[in-house]
């Protein structure tokens, strides 16, 4: 099993902080995003690898944080080449490329590298591990109507089968939402490109292609309760960095 991190957004609305410093590589609670996130998954039992799409402007900074980092063993770097947000490839197209490149053929779990999420990956594990025939989405509840404008919005059957997915939708007719983890059987991950070559697709959100998997294909949607955060803004961040800051020195 693989993993693929994006990272190579410019986060623009995070600016003056984003200017010479990727937004996986801010600290909350005193360490780098991409740091929690990879401690998150790296006990995975399966997983044997870990990729970090990001960017030409940015990759540098990849470059010196995986030489001091715990997980260097663990953790490859993909330049999308691309130095300016009007000239991003969008994450679904990082996501294309880091498969091509790197040859993966494995299952493959894919997190943005702007979220922060207590969730157990083993419940997740055990979750998408009986849906090979499908792709599962791991979900949380944003308790408001107004908040969930911001994300995927999501509805799911009895069956834990996602009905019905909407990309920032201005009535949002729930409050669950995508988070921004995915898995993707094996068999699945070609079907990325295959997404790609479809006439009138958008290549930037990934909901945009869990969307069209709905009606294309099978996805299983994975609520889970323990925290999350979305790093989208200054507001946000500082938010995130005080509460962590707070229960580690507690």
């Amino acid at each position: 099993m693989k993993a693929l991190i994006l990272a190579a957004g410019y986060a623009i609305r995070l600016q003056p902080l984003t200017l010479n410093t990727p937004k996986p590589l801010l600290k909350v609670g005193g360490k780098p995003i991409i740091d929690r996130i990879i401690a998150k998954i790296a006990g995975i039992k399966e997983l044997d690898e870990i990729y970090v799409v990001t960017n030409g402007r940015f990759y540098a900074n990849f470059g010196e944080w995986l030489k001091n980092s715990s997980f260097k063993k663990k953790v490859r770097l993909v330049d999308d080449g691309t130095m300016t947000n009007e000239t991003r490839l969008g994450a679904i197209r990082d996501m294309d490329l880091a498969i091509r490149q790197e040859k993966i053929d494995d299952d493959l779990l894919v997190v943005a590298g702007d979220n922060l999420f207590e969730m157990d990956m083993d419940d997740f594990m055990r979750f998408v591990s009986p849906k090979n025939d499908g792709v599962s989405v791991a979900l949380y509840d944003v308790g408001s109507l107004e908040a969930a404008k911001k994300y995927g919005v999501v509805s799911i059957d009895a069956s834990g089968r996602v009905a019905e997915f909407e990309e920032k939708p201005q009535s949002p007719k729930s409050t669950l939402i995508s988070t921004g983890i995915y898995y993707f059987p094996k068999k699945h991950v070609a079907d990325i490109s295959r997404y790609l070559k479809a006439e009138g697709t958008k290549n930037d959100a990934p909901g945009y292609y869990i969307k069209w998997l709905v009606t294309n294909g099978k996805v299983y949607g994975f609520p889970f309760s323990q925290k999350w955060y979305d790093i989208g803004d200054i507001e946000s961040y500082k938010k995130a960095d005080e509460e962590y800051t707070k229960k580690e020195n507690s």
